[in-house]
Parts: C-alpha cells; structure tokens; sequence
C-alpha cells in the first residue's frame, strides 16, 4: 500500500473548521481534493501531517497560523482613495476585490471600511492568523502522470483542468 510523500497524487476529503466551530471549507457534497503531496499545493501544516498516511486513513490535523495562511499583518490594511476602484462599482464593507501588486501580480484584498471617499481594505487572507482544524479522510495515494510531474499539479477530477 502506498503511502502519502513527495511526488505522489493523494486525494482526501476534508472538513475545515476555525476555534470558533464555524466551517470554513468543506470537500462534502463534491469531488475530493486532489493534490501533487510536495508541490506546495496546499498548505504547509496540512501537507506535513499527511506525510505518511495511507489511503483509508482518517484524522484530525490542527495547523497553527504560520504554517497556514499566516499571522494577520498590520500593514496589509491600507487606506486608499475611491478613486482607486471603477466608478461603475458599488462599494461596501466586505466585497472582496482582486488587485495588482508593485510587480503585475493578482493580489486578493476585501474592503473592510468606508468613510466617505477613503476606502479601508485588507490585504491579508480572510483566513490569516487563524488556527485551523481539518477532519481528513485519505481517500488514495497513486502515483502521478508525466504531464502532472512537469506541471506540479494534478489534472482531472478534483484536479486541475486546462
């Protein structure tokens, strides 16, 4: 029986939950995850925990903040114009937003205030500074396809699709 390591395609089901007992994210209902175990596909806590297991395996992973989407940082929250945004775009708190960073990458942010023509917003992931709890089921381990080695990713169901 093969077990989860690097370079292996692994499919899991998962549940994840914050302290709070809210679900965050579940595979339940759809497709399980697949995933290339060592491409950084998925976060490191998690994957480390899964290092190991074998498919019919179920357990419990809690992953603390700097080994998932990481501590909450300050100066992620800016203050920027309305102007910044489409004038066309109604406003308000919560919307999420897809922007660019200095270099031309997608950076994902929420507004998180608006006072008159400032607009707070936050830059850091919904999940930063949260500890996480997954409810795992290794559903199979198996060895990838070429195409998935030289992509780092894994194609077809619960995969990625081109």
């Amino acid at each position: 029986m093969q077990t989860i390591g690097d370079g292996k395609v692994v499919t899991i089901h998962y549940t994840l939950t914050l302290d709070s007992g809210e679900v965050a994210d579940s595979s339940a209902g759809r497709d399980p995850l697949a995933y290339l175990h060592g491409s950084g596909n998925i976060i490191p806590g998690l994957e480390r925990q899964l290092a190991g297991k074998a498919a019919g395996e179920k357990l419990e992973v809690k992953v603390q903040p700097e080994e998932g989407y990481g501590a909450r940082d300050d100066q992620a929250i800016q203050k920027v114009p309305r102007s910044a945004f489409p004038a066309d775009v109604e406003l308000k708190a919560g919307l999420s937003f897809q922007a660019q960073d200095p270099t031309g990458r997608p950076l994902m942010g929420t507004i998180a205030a608006l006072e008159g023509d400032e607009v707070t917003v936050d830059f850091n992931h919904p999940l930063a500074g949260e500890t996480l709890t997954f409810a795992v089921e290794v559903i199979g381990v198996r060895e990838p396809t070429a195409e998935g080695v030289q992509h780092g990713h894994v194609h077809g169901p619960g995969g990625h699709q081109h």
